[in-house]
């Protein structure tokens, strides 16, 4: 499962998108707008973009791919119907696509992993091994470094994203770089770079599930 992040219709649609569901250990906003470069280009369309150019790369390797939203131009769904999704197709893996708004003095890309809160804890291993399976594989395919702002080597373990607490199957996010640096960002709108960055994750699946 392939899980572009956030949504083009949700700043229009502010009722929908925050309303609060329960992520295991509390409850947060149904979804989020995300972020966007300087220049405006946003997360919603680079996470689209992404996750269609990994799904098509990885049905040319012989994958069954799902999507958890069908277009850019929609709302939501809420986090937790994501990771629904993966868990009623019994993924093999799952991964979330993500640009980081962090301060634009930070940059590089890094991989999230679940804590164990409950539902989750049967797969917190596996999902570590594919993170660092994804790790590895889009740090050597694109050569954008390990997060100089947050996690450790390129890896970050969280418990307050819905879309890891609630999943049962082996499940990363990845903020492929931080939207508000100026050297990501010209990366992250270069759709030759898009490309390699969604080889990148071709590979560290294939590791993962070699």
């Amino acid at each position: 499962m392939v899980d572009p992040g956030h949504n083009g219709g949700n700043a229009s649609h502010p009722d929908e998108i925050n309303k609060q569901v329960f992520i295991g250990n509390g409850h947060k906003a149904c979804n989020t707008t995300g972020t966007s470069t300087p220049d405006g280009y946003s997360e919603h369309a680079f996470t689209w973009d992404v996750s269609n150019r990994l799904a098509k790369l990885l049905r040319a390797a012989g994958a069954k791919v799902t999507l958890t939203r069908k277009n850019d131009t929609g709302v939501g769904p809420c986090v937790t119907e994501r990771a629904a999704i993966g868990n009623r197709l019994h993924a093999d893996a799952a991964l979330s696509i993500h640009g980081d708004g962090a301060a634009p003095s930070g940059h590089g890309f890094h991989v999230i992993v679940p804590k164990p809160v409950g539902k989750n804890a049967g797969i917190v291993a596996a999902s570590g091994r594919l993170g660092v399976a994804i790790r590895d594989a889009y740090r050597s395919g694109t050569g954008i470094p390990s997060s100089t702002y947050v996690g450790k080597d390129g890896l970050d373990t969280r418990s307050d994203l819905g879309g890891l607490n609630m999943s049962t199957v082996p499940v990363a996010f990845i903020e492929c770089g931080n939207m508000q640096n100026p050297g990501d960002a010209a990366k992250m709108a270069s759709g030759a770079f898009r490309q390699r960055m969604a080889e990148s994750l071709v590979k560290g699946f294939e590791n993962y599930l070699g």
